[in-house]
């Protein structure tokens, strides 16, 4: 397995360059890009005809964007191995700079196997003919995070109300837990982001914690499993902070297969992830409380951030995914 970066194993490659456009007569492709078509109804592209099939001898595997990629390049060696040895193709670990430039390299044909995290897997979907197949799960299939809003300990903020006319930092615009619920769910709990307190987007849920540790902003809504993490690595004080609201819990970063892949191949990709076990491997010590990768589905597992993301007029346009 080899980490290679984005620039040089898979290139900057706009939206522009995407593959041939899907039959005309495709009547039915629901938020789909044009270049895709959803006849079966169930939310993902559909598989091209036979000679548009492809068979790389090199699989190209990229993460969520994350803070510091060569240390999840470590995390993720084990698993990556046995994928190699599964599908007898050689992998290529690349380092995602955004989740516009993970969303344009399936797109364009050079990465074939993605985790992207919860809000940016619509996109994926729509724009690049993403289909997701697995998350991270329990012995007992259980997985999910929550939405939690931190504020330092001693900022004198203790409810939800307290954050009126306070400076919250949201993580980026198409972030689910770091902003596209909060705009959803914090309104029932009689604060409204922008209007009642002043958004400033960090860029990520690792700098909105930090922040709120450094005093820069007075509380931010997280993902719960990216700050348990960034606790275990000892990259903050956990008794500085609270948690002042939580949500219940909505699907973890969807692992994703490119939609024109050979159906033989795509087989054997599923057999790699769910045959992978974690316990006592880099990737069980960075994900506690989980041990395997489990089946989903886009249509039925993703409904809840399709909800949350059209009660905040979210179009799967490349203009939005940011």
């Amino acid at each position: 397995m080899k980490f290679t970066s984005l620039l040089a194993a898979i290139g900057m490659v706009g939206m522009a360059s995407a593959p041939a456009k899907a039959a005309d007569d495709c009547i039915a492709r629901g938020d789909l890009d044009q270049i895709y078509c959803d006849m079966n109804g169930d939310l993902v592209a559909d598989a091209p005809a036979e000679d548009q099939l492809v068979d790389p001898d090199t699989l190209v595997f990229a993460y969520t964007p994350v803070e510091d990629p060569a240390v999840y390049a470590d995390i993720w060696d084990p698993f990556l191995k046995h994928l190699e040895e599964v599908t007898g193709k050689d992998v290529h670990f690349f380092a995602v700079q955004s989740n516009s430039a993970e969303v344009e390299a399936m797109r364009s044909g050079r990465l074939h196997v993605a985790g992207f995290s919860t809000g940016p897997t619509p996109f994926a979907v729509n724009l690049a003919g993403a289909v997701p197949f697995a998350l991270m799960g329990g012995d007992d299939g259980r997985f999910g995070y929550t939405l939690q809003l931190y504020t330092r300990t001693d900022s004198g903020i203790n409810t939800v109300a307290d954050l009126k006319g306070k400076r919250v930092a949201h993580t980026s615009p198409t972030s689910n837990s770091g902003n596209l619920a909060p705009r959803a769910l914090l309104p029932g709990q009689g604060v409204v982001p922008d209007e009642d307190y002043e958004v400033v987007y960090s860029g990520s849920h690792d700098q909105s914690i930090l922040g709120v540790v450094a005093g820069d902003y007075d509380a931010a809504p997280v993902a719960s499993e990216v700050v348990d993490r960034m606790a275990q690595r000892d990259l903050y004080d956990p008794s500085e902070v609270k948690v002042i609201y939580e949500s219940k819990p909505f699907p973890t970063t969807s692992f994703n297969y490119a939609y024109n892949l050979k159906p033989e191949l795509v087989e054997k990709i599923k057999e790699a992830f769910f045959t992978f076990d974690m316990k006592g491997t880099a990737l069980g010590e960075e994900f506690k409380g989980v041990s395997k990768f489990i089946p989903v589905t886009y249509q039925d597992d993703w409904a809840v951030i399709r909800e949350i993301q059209a009660a905040n007029g979210v179009k799967y346009t490349p203009d939005n995914l940011k």
